[in-house]
């Protein structure tokens, strides 16, 4: 499926990763519909300059629109709107997502499972699960009505399982101490996988996509919660830039399900494999 004229629906598009999708579906020729919590600069890093939001104000081949994915009456609304602009969807980008740091950001260390609270699981869930799935129910509709499209959502590997031996597993990384983000993610990349079986008939594909570690929107004001906690100068960031997401992804917008459906992807292991380049190739400058 070319993505030229193709109708694209990005959550999280103001910045991050989310914005390097936009940009790079426009690229492609794509017709992008980008949603966002709030389009208004909030001062986090990545927020200062609204450049880009004027930039794609002036576009018509992008539908800006302010939507809560947690809220079905702006759901609602934003399916509607898109409709009545660009008549259908063909692919769905779930690129928005509450971070660890956003519930812990004034915390320097780490937290313990045993030290969170019901409240953080609960709207760790809540957007990060049952969020989406409400994405998903209004915008793959018109996916279904056409029998055709391509859904995206992207996880963590966080609770991917590791074999030990013989009907043994452990957890990939459970040292990282970052619950509850990586309990949501497992749910979500766990429906993902029924989700795709259960619309294949549709021709509807459903990918997840496991980023790198990278520099997200909020990582500055993080890093200098834990500096000013520890007396230390804020460390540089290394890791791979936000765009290494991208190729994967055009890849995976470009299928349905009768290519490729039901699969999880390792973004920067995908980028290797495929020509893109290695880890060295994406490293983020100091």
């Amino acid at each position: 499926m070319s993505l030229q004229g193709k109708v694209v629906v990005v959550t999280g598009a103001a910045r991050g990763m989310g914005r390097a999708y936009v940009q790079a579906f426009l690229t492609k020729g794509a017709r992008v519909v980008a949603l966002d919590r709030s389009w208004v600069p909030t001062g986090l890093s990545g927020d200062r300059d609204d450049a880009f939001a004027r930039d794609l104000q002036d576009r018509d081949d992008v539908l800006m629109v302010t939507c809560d994915i947690t809220d079905d009456e702006q759901i609602g609304d934003a399916c509607r709107t898109t409709i009545a602009r660009f008549g259908t969807v063909d692919v769905l980008v779930n690129n928005a997502s509450l971070r660890q740091f956003h519930l812990y950001l004034d915390r320097a260390e780490p937290i313990t499972v045993l030290e969170t609270r019901d409240a953080e699981f609960q709207r760790m869930f809540e957007v990060n699960v049952f969020g989406t799935l409400k994405v998903i129910r209004a915008f793959i509709q018109p996916m279904l009505a056409q029998r055709r499209g391509s859904i995206i959502n992207v996880s963590s590997d966080g609770g991917v399982t590791v074999p030990q031996g013989k009907g043994i597993w452990t957890l990939n990384r459970p040292g990282s101490r970052e619950q509850p983000y990586q309990s949501s993610k497992s749910a979500l990349t766990c429906l993902s996988g029924y989700l795709a079986d259960e619309v294949r008939g549709a021709n509807v594909a459903v990918n997840v996509v496991f980023p790198s570690g990278t520099q997200t929107t909020g990582w500055e004001e993080r890093a200098a919660t834990r500096a000013s906690a520890t007396g230390q100068p804020v460390a540089p960031f290394r890791g791979p830039r936000l765009e290494h997401v991208v190729p994967l992804v055009l890849h995976l917008a470009e299928q349905d399900a009768s290519t490729m459906t039901g699969m999880i992807f390792k973004a920067m292991e995908w980028n290797q494999a495929n020509g893109f380049g290695g880890p060295e190739a994406w490293m983020a400058e100091d």
